[in-house]
């Protein structure tokens, strides 16, 4: 990905490799970058709190992910996800997401993205983003990296 300036980032957290994300072949599995990403994402959630929606029977979910392998990683050490959102539509927002080790921290493993959608879980479809979410979204600095 090209750098974006409709992106900016939001969220980074460092979570250990397990023994167990290693497949066969001695790699961490492909399945298991997804379970990073999620992890940032939902830890990013909770930041801001709306880990498990609003109260109000909405909250986010997931209509797309994708990832784009760079780099296999090994067992031991920390994997670093860094999460970077998009400029907001009515009821989603685009992220974004890359995959560091700790130990190389200019070294790209792998990149994804996930469009999130704000849902009213009764209804079953979209509904508007809540204000404090956009403005999240909208106004929160970048990070420092």
């Amino acid at each position: 990905m090209t750098a974006d300036t409709t992106f900016h980032t939001v969220f980074e957290l460092s979570m250990p490799i397990r023994w167990g994300d290693m497949d066969a072949f001695g790699h961490v599995n492909n399945t298991v970058y997804f379970r990073y990403m999620e992890q940032v994402r939902i830890s990013w959630f909770e930041e801001i709190g709306i880990a498990g929606g609003n109260g109000e029977g909405q909250g986010p979910v997931i209509v797309n992910a994708s990832m784009e392998f760079l780099k296999q990683l090994h067992y031991p050490g920390d994997v670093v996800g860094r999460m970077s959102v998009g400029k907001p539509g009515r009821s989603s927002f685009d992220t974004r997401f890359e995959l560091y080790r700790a130990d190389a921290p200019g070294v790209l493993y792998a990149r994804g993205a996930a469009k999130i959608v704000w849902i009213d879980y009764a209804a079953g479809k979209s509904a508007p983003l809540p204000d404090l979410l956009r403005q999240v979204i909208e106004t929160n600095s970048p990070v420092a990296l």
